[in-house]
């Protein structure tokens, strides 16, 4: 079939030839602002960037259908643990990126085909930072005072990637022991290179000078060398300080005081610190040099403030005041029955204990008053007072009643003071009487299990009688998670746990106890209460496309997954808003729906609102018996072909259907191409009389413009009708006005993505990109191409590495992309380099993609070829779409790299005579004469 419109011809050619479903390969290449990207001998790939400059990884995927591509990192090569952040993305960007970023990045792809494919990428940040000096000095007396040594070190430390190399200069001279055998420089131990220190032994005048430490990381990523200058005299010494107040300061709320923290020392001249710990410094603060002033100061200005004299010389110098500000809260009593006698009561003839507690600041200044009945209490030797009871929080007062009689009963009031300071007494007051009685517990009737529903009001609650009535202490039983105050307990004084905006996680069980203070100190009474927070349910499928064949049925269920009660009380089942009569089971988590036959008139929209009387949620589902959409194929090689002389070019394009058994088949295919630039669409019909799950559609688009891009849509057509439409962009491009126009299909390996070959999974290693710019400075000598066939150190080819830990008979293969089939005889031709007294063998395999794969080869050679690029020709005929391979085999030692460049795949006869000029290129500086013999072909 044909259309046209504007001048433009679409001719349809059908071809199903062959399965072509693959799974994901994957190649990292870099786009960013990178150093160096290198590989080693283990093809570990190493990726080089400066601190601060962007990153930017790109994966590319081959695979059928189009492979899904996620990049994660590990935090270092020695980690194994991901980070939970991604990006599901082809290219990995990370704008100045830092330090802590560097690390193995992996770009996984997967398409459900087959493993997903994992490559790796080592990103190595370098930096320099600014180094620091500074000097330390010993003086030692040997044998009295016969002579002293004076010993002066220079340590210098800077943190950077690679490690610095250090020079270290007196004025402009360069120190080495070598030359001067006053000065030591030395690594210390455990620095990891990080620091260098230049030792002057037993000081000689000549050494008080200006010495200046430079950190160089050898201009890597172009970073400049940075350095650090110490002027050393004889007066150089390290800080020394005093202070104008106490170690530690106790001041009234509202003062203000000035702290002088004074430099008694130091050459050169020490900077003065000040810090505050724990948290910043006041806002009410002002550190002018060595002062520091704070004014109306503030109990939450209590801590430890941090003078520190700093001038790199020695240790630094510090200071460090306690500063309490006066403060009282918290007034507590506990009433302790005869702890002899295990009683819990009050009883005549017992002892009892009478405890008063404040929170204070300091709290060993605090002086307890105790008073009966309003008058100060009268001392005997059965009324005692005591102070730190081990029993009691710290700095505790206890009035001691021994014996009790009746006339011991009365109204006890306990004061705390600061005397002499302006701080507001605190006083507690408890009475003891025949009514006096511990405490018990309760939960009201109809109190202890609340239902609320999630977002709502709650109260627990909890009765507690007794005399005197004491705080209740509130708690999660079942899980140990804070209450919603974020501590683990909440005090209330009516017995009432009041939670805002309840959610379900807030669900549980809740412990009331009541505290050993503001009444009796005995073992707590509890209760519980449950609390049951109801929430709407949670359902599945929230969406399914239900796809399935004309005259079927479907069954479909929405299934209450949580929810509070865990119980479908209604369901409700729409058809395109219109509601549908479904009974409903008791007891049930679900609600199913079958439709009987699927047609254009049960299509539609399938919606399901399940109700457990709390709120509603909703399965929906979408039935139909349209087609999935196609699945383009992005691994075409050479889709796109050029008719110069008419300005027009033509594009192949490939598809397979997905999931073509799920509903009735396919008829025909509707396709639609749309110039960018324009409105107007062009239609076609693509008839089908074939299909199958992974069978490739092909379909020539001819007479496209250049150089104008066109949207393709492809839509699959059944008895049903249309199915989902898929569309993608075909862009022309013209290659670089900067580099020749290739008469032929060369792949010359000259980007990272070397035209589509990869790494087969299966071999014992991979083959190696690179050029004589890239090359490993310590590989083996004596085998291997010092440049690709161009003879130009930029120039890019293929190798495999003999070295360690390769052993005899290891393979690599690299795998071409899948030619489709389009003449009857190929040549493939390639120059190869095989020098080295332990050569292996380099074959050429063809495999052949029909049910299965086919590996045959039709190449091979063997053996030391001399220091020489030379070219084979190679005529193959292969029944269907194929992929060449190149197999690289290891021979007997480490002298055994082998490597190809230019290869070229030419429909038609190989040349069995020689064209032009000699194709065997003896390198630069080898030593070996030109060689005039023919082209190979075939095998040798």
């Amino acid at each position: 079939q044909w259309a046209s419109v504007d001048g433009l011809l679409l001719v349809s050619i059908f071809t199903s030839s062959f399965l072509s479903t693959a799974p994901a390969q994957a190649q990292i290449i870099h786009a960013g602002q990178a150093c160096v990207v290198k590989e080693d001998n283990i093809s570990e790939r190493v990726y080089t960037i400066r601190e601060g400059d962007t990153l930017v990884l790109q994966c590319l995927v081959t695979g059928h259908p189009r492979p899904q591509v996620r990049w994660t990192k590990t935090a270092g090569s020695a980690s194994d643990k991901f980070q939970e952040t991604s990006v599901l993305n082809e290219t990995l960007r990370i704008e100045k990126i830092q330090r802590l970023q560097g690390g193995r990045y992996y770009c996984k792809a997967e398409n459900g085909v087959g493993v997903p494919a994992i490559k790796s990428i080592r990103v190595d940040v370098q930096y320099l930072d600014e180094p620091v000096l500074t000097v330390h000095q010993t003086i030692s007396d040997v044998r009295g005072s016969f002579y002293q040594e004076k010993t002066v070190f220079l340590r210098c430390t800077v943190n950077s990637n690679p490690p610095a190399r250090f020079i270290w200069k007196r004025g402009a001279e360069t120190l080495s022991h070598s030359q001067d055998n006053g000065v030591d420089i030395y690594e210390p131990l455990y620095t990891q290179g990080e620091t260098k220190v230049l030792k002057l032994k037993n000081l000689r005048p000549q050494d008080y000078a200006s010495y200046t430490c430079q950190v160089s990381v050898r201009n890597v990523c172009s970073i400049p060398d940075k350095s650090i200058t110490f002027q050393l005299t004889n007066t150089t010494a390290p800080p020394a300080l005093k202070l104008s107040v106490n170690e530690t300061l106790v001041v009234n709320p509202g003062d203000n005081i000035t702290m002088q923290c004074s430099l008694t020392g130091g050459d050169p001249q020490p900077e003065v610190v000040w810090s505050h710990s724990p948290g910043p410094m006041p806002p009410n603060s002002l550190v002018q040099g060595g002062n520091l002033t704070i004014w109306r100061i503030r109990v939450e200005d209590s801590g430890y403030y941090n003078c520190t004299a700093i001038n790199n010389v020695g240790n630094p110098a510090k200071k460090i005041v306690n500063l309490l500000v006066r403060s009282m809260k918290n007034a507590t009593f506990q009433i302790t029955p005869d702890v002899i006698k295990e009683s819990e009561t009050i009883q005549l003839g017992q002892d009892l204990k009478l405890s008063c507690h404040v929170d204070a600041v300091p709290q060993e200044k605090v002086v307890y008053s105790w008073y009966k009945n309003g008058k100060p209490a009268r001392f005997s030797d059965r009324l005692l007072i005591t102070r730190n009871d081990p029993e009691l929080p710290p700095v505790t007062c206890s009035l001691e009643i021994i014996d009790l009689r009746f006339s011991d009963y009365g109204t006890y009031l306990c004061v705390a003071t600061f005397q002499g300071a302006p701080i507001p007494d605190l006083s507690v007051e408890v009475n003891i009487s025949s009514e006096t009685v511990p405490p018990t517990i309760s939960v009201p009737k109809g109190q202890s299990a609340i239902t609320v529903r999630e977002g709502s009001r709650a109260e627990l609650q909890c009765e507690v009688r007794g005399k005197p009535k004491p705080p209740i202490l509130w708690s999660r039983v079942d899980k140990e998670t804070p209450m919603p105050s974020g501590t683990m307990t909440m005090e209330t004084y009516d017995g009432k746990l009041h939670l805002e905006s309840v959610s379900r996680e807030m669900s549980g069980t809740y412990k009331c106890q009541t505290a050993r203070y503001n009444g009796f100190n005995i073992r707590p009474r509890e209760a519980l209460v449950q609390l049951n927070v109801q929430f709407p349910p949670m359902v599945e499928p929230a969406f399914q496309d239900v796809r399935q064949g004309m005259g079927h049925s479907v069954s479909l269920r929405c299934t209450m997954l949580k929810g509070s009660p865990m119980k479908v009380a209604t369901s409700v089942w729409r058809f395109n808003g219109s509601l549908l009569a479904q009974p409903l089971a008791e007891q049930q988590d679900y609600s199913e729906l079958k439709v009987d036959s699927v047609s254009r008139e049960t299509s539609g929209n399938y919606e399901c609102s399940i109700s457990n009387d709390v709120g509603v949620s909703t399965c929906l589902f979408q039935v139909s018996a349209k087609a999935y959409s196609p699945e383009f194929y992005y691994d075409t090689p050479n889709p796109t072909l050029s008719q110069r002389q008419s300005k027009n070019y033509s594009y192949v394009l490939q598809w397979t259907q997905k999931e073509p058994d799920a509903v009735d088949p396919i008829l025909k295919y509707r396709l639609e191409v749309r110039q960018l630039s324009q409105r107007n669409t062009i239609q076609t019909f693509i008839p089908v009389k074939k299909m199958e799950k992974g069978l490739l559609l092909e379909h020539i688009l001819p007479n496209l413009k250049v150089p104008q891009s066109y949207e393709v849509r492809l839509t699959p057509i059944t008895s049903f009708g249309a199915g989902d439409m898929a569309t993608r962009i075909i862009r022309y491009m013209e290659r670089s006005p900067s580099l020749p126009i290739p008469t032929d299909n060369t792949c010359r390996f000259e980007d990272e993505k070397i035209c589509g070959f990869v790494q087969d999974k299966m071999d014992n290693f991979d083959w190696t990109r690179q050029n004589a710019l890239t090359q490993n400075p310590k590989r083996t000598v004596n085998t291997g191409p010092p440049t690709d066939i161009s003879g130009t150190p930029e120039g890019y080819y293929m190798f495999i590495e003999a070295s360690r830990p390769r052993v005899t008979g290891d393979k690599a293969r690299l795998i071409s992309p899948l030619y489709n089939i389009t003449a009857k005889y190929y040549c493939v031709s390639f120059y190869y380099h095989m020098y080295g007294k332990h050569i292996g063998s380099l074959n050429l395999l063809v495999r052949v993609r029909n049910k299965r794969a086919i590996d045959t080869q039709v190449w091979s050679l063997s053996g030391n070829r001399g220091n020489v690029w030379q070219q084979a020709h190679v005529p193959i005929n292969p029944p269907g779409p194929f992929q060449i391979i190149f197999e690289g085999v290891r021979g007997t030692s480490y002298e055994g790299d082998i490597a190809i460049d230019d290869v070229t795949l030419k429909k038609g006869d190989c040349p069995r005579k020689p064209i032009g000029p000699n194709k065997a290129v003896a390198l630069p500086g080898s030593g070996v004469p030109a060689l005039h013999s023919p082209w190979l072909c075939g095998p040798l």
